[in-house]
């Protein structure tokens, strides 16, 4: 081969390349895409978490330990409590995201090194809860140097703080990773499977014989997506079985609405998959749809790995659309803090009208007549 044909093969190359959306998406668009996501989304730093005080605030030690936290950048004050009994009613209401404690008499125990305060966090979710009050340790750290309280020449320390972590006193990383799995392995086999299915059937020609049959394409839809609902239950019971008796993470709140959220959360993506199979027109293109348009988003945006608080604005709304951070968040809330359904309506509301929608546009879409 002279020069000439070799350049003339590699403009040829050029040109089939170019002539190509989809590889211009994947090899043009999609670094950028993934730069700039995994730059501004992916933090392990939680941004302004919520902080309630339980403590006598006339106490002038404890005003200034409070302004400091209210004025630590990744921390805010946002309210007060009377008791330390009110700390689990304020995390099943999602109103706090930590909690500090300071003894009787702080004021004056803090001068002779005797004060006490104690630090709660929220356990369910370990990873968020440890730097949280790791935060605020720092701050009263601070708070310690700067006192310089000395006998004798010699240091004391100022206060005694105790952290203890609620729902989750070990910290067990099962507990955050547990609800987090569930979830993307329920929307992989629900969304992919399906999609890849019903692709099938339709490079087969099967598809068609089906919709030209008697047999109303609504039927067809549903005889499609019930096999796939009858395995995701069955996986998501085994699921359940590994992480309580395995796993030991604790099912603190009723199995029944546990399972009830369950199911909506796989009808939600039963339809998510018959979305991508109506756009589809290849099982390849299927799998590349649901691998890298639903695998990563739902591992970044859904609060699996990093804090959802700790994205920008824009990227936190993003994450609103995820259907599988809203049942991640009812999973934690009723399986490890022991909810009832009052405490989920919303994020259930969001889910099910989620479902809703998408089932509709769904049946909507599926065309009669293949093109």
């Amino acid at each position: 081969m002279t020069m000439r044909e070799f350049w003339a093969s590699v403009r040829k190359e050029f040109l089939h390349i170019f002539r190509d959306r989809r590889t211009i998406l994947i090899v043009m668009i999609m670094p950028v895409i993934q730069i700039i996501l995994f730059g501004f989304a992916v933090s392990t730093e939680v941004n302004e978490a919520r902080v309630a005080v339980c403590g006598d605030m006339s106490d002038p030690q404890v005003a200034r330990i409070v302004d400091r936290i209210d004025s630590n950048r990744y921390l805010e004050v946002t309210g007060e409590l009377s008791a330390p009994e009110e700390i689990e009613g304020l995390f099943r209401r999602n109103g706090a995201d930590a909690a500090i404690c300071f003894g009787r008499n702080f004021g004056s125990r803090f001068h002779d090194g005797r004060a006490q305060v104690r630090i709660v966090g929220d356990g369910s979710d370990p990873n968020t809860a440890r730097m949280i009050t790791s935060y605020i340790a720092g701050v009263l750290q601070d708070v310690q140097q700067d006192a310089d309280i000395s006998i004798s020449g010699e240091k004391v320390p100022s206060m005694t703080p105790v952290v203890k972590f609620m729902y989750n006193p070990a910290m067990k990383s099962s507990y955050n990773f547990v609800p987090g799995v569930m979830g993307l392995i329920l929307m992989l086999i629900c969304s992919m499977m399906t999609a890849v299915s019903i692709v099938r059937e339709k490079e087969t020609g099967t598809l068609e014989l089906l919709l030209v049959s008697p047999v109303k394409p609504l039927w067809v839809i549903l005889s499609k997506l019930m096999p796939y609902l009858v395995l995701s239950v069955f996986n998501f019971t085994t699921i359940l079985l590994l992480s309580h008796y395995v796993m030991e993470v604790p099912v603190n709140g009723s199995i029944a609405l546990l399972s009830l959220v369950a199911v909506v959360f796989v009808v939600t993506s039963l339809a998510i998959g018959l979305l991508v199979s109506e756009i589809s027109s290849s099982q390849r293109t299927a799998m590349l749809i649901c691998g890298m348009g639903l695998t990563m988003p739902t591992m970044i945006f859904s609060g699996i790995i990093f804090p959802c608080e700790s994205m920008p604005a824009v990227l936190q709304w993003f994450s609103d659309i995820i259907p599988a951070k809203w049942f991640i968040i009812m999973v934690k809330k009723v399986m490890i803090q022991g909810d009832g359904f009052r405490s989920i309506i919303v994020e259930f509301g969001i889910l099910a009208g989620m479902a809703a929608v998408l089932l509709a546009v769904s049946i909507r879409n599926f065309r009669t007549r293949l093109q």
